[in-house]
């Protein structure tokens, strides 16, 4: 798509934006929806800023929905922050109305587009680079934690269903081991063995789900550092984003696809698995920022689960590249033949030395709720 969008004066209009367009201009951050931050001038010179996005609809097949989740989940954020003193316009996203009354407008051509608040004095990052700047990202993201804690699950909807269910990949990867649409198995069988011989680490906490053990809370569901928006001048996290996914999940869940992504020392397509290994040290930061916002309003269960729960996060993206390397490569974007090979071996690598390193990783928790004060 162009870095403009050719309609972009209708598509503000629509939201009740009138104005001169200043600027348009494309943000790459993401990967599945179309993503624009807009200035428009009022004619004395004042610019506006908002951001405009254009909904990938083949992946949220219903869009309606997802704007019913975002508009509660995002309304009872905007009154905590109010409640606590804090600025609504960065700390939260508003999606505004647009003239129908409707939080989306959708164009001639069938593209589904809404508008939120640009969050002004504050920037994303995209690789960890220090336990301080996970530990800041944990934060954010235990805030959001705490600040849903109390809100009503009954009415959200999955918007992607299944997404992170551990027995339903599993038995998806399996399928696509089974039917080896490319004709790629002979080239990972060892790495297809390491998958399955881990089918029971899959049903945990599915049980624990059924059995009552674990709540279902409002989980984010993509908890990557580039989701984070960090203030320029504290570089604290103010504000969480991109909610398309938000619905009824485990807190464990976000976090440990956090420590899936952050408290590994390499990229995740890193060809030299040398270089890759699990960071303890990285692990501490995070549960220090998370803990220290959200451990109070987890259960004793689910303090008891995090060591586990970036293992689990791990083995199962590593089984989905897996599995669409077998397929094909048909649901994550590769550069090159084996890119989703390489990014299954780099999850392995770490789920293994999470393995070997479960007792280290499960006296930090209990060492950082001392430290917290945090007594279950």
């Amino acid at each position: 798509m162009a870095d403009t969008i050719s309609n972009a004066k209708e598509i503000l209009s629509a939201f009740g934006i009138e104005g001169e367009i200043a600027e348009i201009k494309r943000i790459d951050d993401g990967h599945i929806n179309n993503t624009f931050k807009a200035e428009v001038s009022d004619g004395s010179g004042k610019l506006s800023r908002y951001l405009v996005q254009e909904l990938n609809t083949t992946v949220f097949k219903d869009p309606v929905a997802l704007m019913n989740n975002l508009l509660g989940v995002t309304a009872h954020l905007r009154k905590a922050v109010e409640a606590a003193g804090g600025d609504v316009d960065r700390e939260s996203l508003y999606a505004f109305p647009a003239k129908d009354g409707k939080p989306y407008y959708i164009d001639d051509d069938g593209r589904f587009w809404r508008c939120f608040n640009y969050i002004y004095g504050a920037h994303s990052e995209q690789r960890v680079t220090s336990p301080e700047l996970f530990r800041k990202a944990a934060k954010a993201f235990g805030r959001f934690q705490c600040l849903l804690a109390d809100y009503p699950i009954d009415g959200l909807v999955e918007t992607i269903p299944n997404f992170h269910n551990t027995v339903s990949r599993f038995a998806d990867f399996k399928a696509a081991v089974d039917s080896d649409l490319s004709g790629r198995a002979d080239t990972c069988r060892e790495e297809i063995a390491f998958a399955l011989e881990r089918e029971k680490d899959c049903s945990v906490f599915v049980d624990l789900i059924k059995s009552g053990e674990l709540p279902l809370r409002v989980t984010h569901n993509d908890t990557k550092l580039n989701n984070v928006m960090f203030d320029d001048e504290t570089g604290e996290g103010i504000c969480v984003i991109d909610l398309d996914t938000v619905m009824p999940g485990l807190s464990l869940y976000d976090f440990g696809d956090s420590i899936r992504f952050g408290a590994s020392t390499a990229a995740e397509d890193e060809k030299d698995l040398d270089k890759v290994h699990f960071s303890l040290e990285y692990f501490r930061a995070y549960a220090e920022g998370y803990l220290s916002e959200a451990g109070f309003a987890l259960t004793k269960k689910e303090i008891d689960c995090l060591a586990y729960s970036g293992k689990l996060l791990t083995l199962e993206c590593g089984m989905r590249f897996l599995g669409d390397y077998l397929n094909g490569d048909i649901y994550f974007k590769t550069d090159y033949p084996r890119h989703n090979l390489v990014r299954a071996r780099t999850q392995f690598k770490l789920v293994k030395e999470m393995e070997e390193q479960m007792p280290a990783i499960e006296e930090t928790v209990r060492e950082v709720c001392r430290q917290l004060g945090i007594e279950k």
